[in-house]
């Protein structure tokens, strides 16, 4: 009963803080430690967490928390009550934007020790994570969960998990709060996403190195394994096409376009309630329209109308 009132609980947290960011961040040393799987591999895990007969379940692709993370297996029950992949999955994806707040850069690596810990043939059971880890990440995210008005879950507490005598996950080393301040964001922000003040001259300086170029609707955007997802609404205008009728025929089809590795960065341009028209600029890769650049129109028309033709109009 505890663990379905905390999942009602933390999807509401998932709906408030959702709407202030889309765009994952996360840090690249997340993966499952060496020292936590040589670890693993030496001991067992306590009768706490090992009660319930488990099974090994492939980590899905649709598993955006926890997918890529270091290992392709996860073990249920998971470490929260949850039975099925389907269900750890819903009730994982409602943490997805906690992490996108760099609160702590161990965020991930705890969550997912929850949510989809990790499965080794030498164990019958999950391993939880360490005590340690778990206050250290409570301690840098339990302030950004508060401005939202949501205390730090019971089924998290601390107290329940080891306190380092026993097998667990540890954290990093330098695992600490990740502070980001307006100074440094410039360092995070993703390589297709110049700041806002640049975005108009650097749509233009690039549009012709582009193979396409397009003005669309943001639809809706899904993180599967780092990369970003993006889904536009409706029929996109094509600004420019570099390739043949066949290429342009089957990237349409798909109507996706992939932000990569954004799980490590921002995006300004779909940050906040993403209304209104955005400019996107990109190449094909591997079957893939991957995005080089893009940018949200914040003037009114009539000025996208005049800064679409000055970009058509260009010598290519």
């Amino acid at each position: 009963m505890l663990v379905r009132m905390a999942d009602r609980s933390v999807a509401l947290f998932a709906l408030v803080l959702a709407s202030s960011v889309l765009v994952l961040k996360a840090d690249d040393d997340i993966k499952l430690d060496e020292v936590a799987v040589s670890v693993i591999s030496d001991f067992v895990t306590s009768a706490e967490f090992g009660r319930t007969r488990s099974v090994c379940k492939p980590v899905p692709s649709t598993m955006g928390l926890c997918h890529g993370i270091g290992y392709e297996a996860m073990r249920l029950p998971n470490l929260l009550g949850h039975d099925s992949v389907k269900e750890a999955q819903q009730q994982a994806a409602a943490w997805i934007p906690l992490v996108s707040k760099r609160c702590h850069s161990d965020t991930r690596k705890f969550l997912c020790s929850l949510f989809a810990p990790a499965c080794l043939e030498e164990l019958s059971a999950a391993v939880p994570p360490c005590r340690s880890l778990c206050t250290a990440v409570r301690d840098g995210c339990l302030p950004v969960m508060s401005a939202f008005g949501f205390p730090w879950p019971e089924a998290f507490n601390c107290s329940r998990f080891p306190a380092g005598e026993e097998l667990c996950i540890p954290g990093a080393e330098d695992a600490g709060r990740v502070e980001v301040t307006e100074k440094d964001t410039g360092t995070v922000l993703c390589d297709a996403c110049s700041p806002a003040s640049e975005g108009e001259s650097d749509i233009q300086k690039n549009f012709c190195s582009s193979q396409f170029a397009f003005r669309l609707q943001m639809g809706s955007s899904s993180v599967e394994g780092v990369d970003l997802r993006v889904v536009p609404q409706g029929r996109s205008r094509i600004l420019r096409w570099e390739g043949s009728e066949q290429e342009q025929q089957a990237a349409m089809e798909q109507s996706v376009l992939w932000l990569p590795d954004a799980t490590n960065c921002s995006c300004q341009a779909l940050e906040g309630q993403v209304v209104g028209p955005l400019l996107a600029l990109g190449n094909m890769r591997d079957g893939r329209m991957v995005l080089s650049r893009l940018m949200k129109w914040s003037r009114n028309e009539k000025e996208l109308k005049k800064f679409i033709r000055k970009l058509t109009r260009q010598s290519c």
